[in-house]
Parts: structure tokens; sequence; C-alpha cells
């Protein structure tokens, strides 16, 4: 079988990630080794610069949006290393002895970096702050943590009636709260749990459905003292505390991992070994609506990692079905959707995806974009206002697609187009390195 043609065209420092089909097919084969777990990376950093003594991290996420957190807390007085995978080490500063810094703290295009970073810095009287982001970071909303942290006794402004970065915060003695959130949001829920840390009594977060727990897992390593009621959806932390350094290994992403599922599992002829994918069930919904879809996958070498679940995924080329992805799953698969949608289109069926508004909000509006670019390769989708409706089963030509500036809309094209017929051009594909750097290396190393 002729290999199949991926390359990158380079202008003016943008990629284009240029994909070709051979005419005859082709099929993915391999192992692949995935990035590390981004969500983990940031609370490794964060909760490592704010404990007392030394934390060592092994399997950091060497994207672009860790990077940021490092700079940030760097300027708050943490002793950060190069970060690397090997070895990352953080000396911390002690939970209420962050520096003032005399710069603006820029957390880049991490979302992460700015929501959970901003519950640390509330927390901390008679410290002044100012925090900014690119482009697209300036415009996603902020009001979704402002709003609790101002409850507490916090003083924040910003754009737009205090909702946009840039941001200035002014320091308080806070007081805790129960914050009943309106969205299940492991970034809401980090940032309340995390200004709590410096919050005299009890603050407790509860969510409609369940959010991706590692904060809740991180914080307890590092000795902070946290209660979790499974049954109403609530996390409890009592403050103040104080942290300690810890060892922590950051398994593989599965958000990351989610690429290669779909591609083995859309790609006639593919089988694909996963190696080492975080598998906490907080973020497993992708495995599980893949399931329902019919996809061979299997889970190998089962094991805890620093109180992580892993295992190593096997998937195989299997005939898709359609189905409904929709309700409290969707907390646990919302960064996977853009796959899935592309998953969607080579299943048996008409998939319906619904309660995803909050893709509106991300990187993009990954809707909007999602819809718009696939449309161009000949996909049959409709946007709804909370989700798409993907019709599969229909043949797709290559063609000229964008990103948007979002990398997991240029991944996702991606694999979409190792199904098209001819050539396909994505175009700023550059931004796939903010999660997954060496992206379309491993693309050329397993098509076969």
């Amino acid at each position: 079988m002729v290999a199949a043609v991926v390359s990158i065209q380079t202008t003016n420092s943008q990629e284009t990630l240029i994909i070709q089909r051979p005419n005859n097919g082709l099929s993915l084969k391999g192992n692949i080794s995935i990035p590390g777990d981004k969500s983990i990376s940031h609370r490794a950093l964060m909760l490592g610069a704010i404990a007392e003594g030394q934390t060592n991290i092994q399997g950091l996420l060497l994207g672009e949006d860790p990077h940021s957190t490092a700079r940030c807390f760097s300027l708050l007085g943490a002793n950060i290393s190069q970060l690397n995978t090997e070895l990352v080490e953080v000396h911390g500063v002690g939970i209420d002895n962050l520096t003032e810094p005399s710069r603006v703290l820029d957390c880049g295009n991490s979302g992460t970096t700015m929501r959970l970073m901003l519950g640390i810095l509330a927390s901390h009287p008679e410290h002044f702050f100012t925090v900014t982001g690119d482009s697209s970071l300036v415009q996603r909303p902020m009001s979704r943590v402002i709003q609790p942290l101002t409850q507490m006794g916090s003083q924040i402004w910003g754009r737009k009636g205090n909702s946009l970065a840039p941001l200035a915060i002014q320091g308080q003695k806070l007081r805790p709260i129960h914050y009943h959130s309106p969205i299940a949001s492991a970034q809401v829920k980090s940032c309340i749990l995390f200004a709590g840390l410096m919050t005299e009594g009890k603050t407790t977060v509860t969510e409609p459905a369940l959010s991706r727990d590692h904060s809740e897992r991180m914080l307890k390593a590092f000795g902070a003292e946290i209660q979790v009621d499974p049954e109403t959806n609530s996390v409890t932390v009592t403050g103040p505390t104080k942290l300690k350094g810890q060892d922590v290994v950051v398994p593989g992403d599965i958000s990351s991992a989610a690429f290669w599922l779909v591609a083995a599992a859309i790609v006639p002829g593919s089988e694909l070994v996963i190696e080492n994918v975080g598998v906490n069930p907080t973020r497993t919904g992708i495995l599980e609506v893949l399931e329902i879809m019919e996809a061979d996958i299997i889970q190998e070498n089962q094991r805890i990692v620093a109180g992580e679940p892993v295992a190593d995924l096997r998937v195989r080329y299997s005939p898709l079905k359609a189905c409904e992805i929709s309700g409290s799953i969707i907390p646990r698969l919302i960064d996977e959707i853009p796959i899935l949608a592309v998953a969607a289109m080579f299943a048996e069926g008409t998939t319906v995806i619904r309660d995803a508004a909050e893709l509106r909000v991300k990187e993009s509006d990954r809707l909007a974009v999602m819809a718009t670019q696939l449309q161009k390769l000949g996909a049959r989708v409709t946007e709804l206002p909370d989700g798409l409706e993907i019709t599969g089963g229909v043949s797709i030509t290559g063609t000229d697609v964008e990103t948007d500036g979002d990398h997991r809309i240029a991944m996702s094209l991606a694999i979409a187009a190792l199904n098209a017929t001819g050539t396909t051009n994505i175009n700023q594909a550059e931004v796939a390195s903010i999660s997954y750097p060496n992206f379309a290396q491993t693309l050329q190393e397993i098509c076969t």
C-alpha cells in the first residue's frame, strides 16, 4: 500500500498540514505514546508552586498552555525548572507567600491557567495582580468564576462589566460559601476550591452533573482536607490549609488519545495501541460513546499510577453506528465533541449531539466552526443551538479548511481528511501545539 502523504508547508510562521489520501487507500498501524494530560499538568504546576517544599513532576505536557502556567507562577515566586517530560522540579513558596509581581501575568491561550489562578490570586490579601491573555482568551467569559469569587468577597475588575480580561485583582481575606454552579465545569469548581485553601471554614461547590475530578484527587494528595459527596456532586475544602510538595506522574491525556481512537475506528484496516492513557472515570465519556457506536476498543494493562487509573487502549477498525450524545455525559467528553463529530461522519445513521452549548465559548465557537468546515468537505452536518446533527455514510472530498486558531479543530479536521478523496489543506495547523506538539509527526509515522 502506498504511504499517505502527510506534510507541512510553512509560510510566515503559519503552517498548513497537507493530507493526500492515496487512490488505493491507507491504514493506520503502530503503538502511540501521547502527550501528558493537560488538566493534570496545569494542576501539578500550580499546586507545586503554592506548596511547601519540592514537587517533582514526570510526564508533563510540553504544550504552550502549561508553559503559560509555569511562566505565571514563576513571576509569583515559585522556582520552576525548565519544562520537560522527564522531570520538572517545582520549589513552592507556600500557600500564603506569593510574590506580588511587577509585571502583568500573561496566560497566553490558556483558559485553565486564568480561571484556576484567579482563585489563588483573589485569596491573597494585600496583593495586587493583573492578568491577561492572547486575542482569543480575552474574549472568553470569566464571569463564571468571577461571580462566585465575588460572593466570597473578592475584588476583581475587568472589561464588559468585569466579565472579560484583562483583569485586575485586589487580593482579600475571603469568606467560605456553598456555591451551586449553574454549569458542570471543572474549571469553575477548581477555582473556588483553590480560593478555599486560604479561606477559614468550609467552602463547597455543588454541580448539576459530575465534572472531571483531577483537582480533588491532587488536592488530597498534597494534604488538603477534601470531602466528596458523589450523591450530590458536591466537593468541600476546609481552610486554611497548607500543602506539601509531592511526586506527580502525569498520565497520557485521553483528550489527545481521542483523535487516534477515532482515526483507527474509521479508517479500514487500522489497528493502534495508545499507551499510558489516563482513564479517570470523570474523563472516559469518549470511551463510553465509542462503545455505544460499536467501536472495537479494548483496555489493556490497567493500573493505578500516582492515584490516577491508567491503561493502554487497543483500537481496531469497525463499522460504526450513529447514536445520541447528550445529558450528564457531556461534561465528561466536552473536549472530545469535535472528534466525535468526525466519528459520526462515518457512522451508519444520524448522530445528534445536544446540551453542548459550552463549546461556543471555547478557543473558538467549536459548534459553528466544525459544522462549517466539515460541510466544506462534503459532510451532512446541521448546526443546532446546543449541538450538531451529523448524517453518516456520505463520501467526502479534500479541500482547504480552516482551524479558526483552535487546536482541537485542527486535529479533528486532520483525522477527517484521512477518509477524504484527494488532498486536504488544513490552514493554521500550528495551533495543534497548544496541546499536542508532535501531532503531525505521529500522524506521519502511523500512516501505512
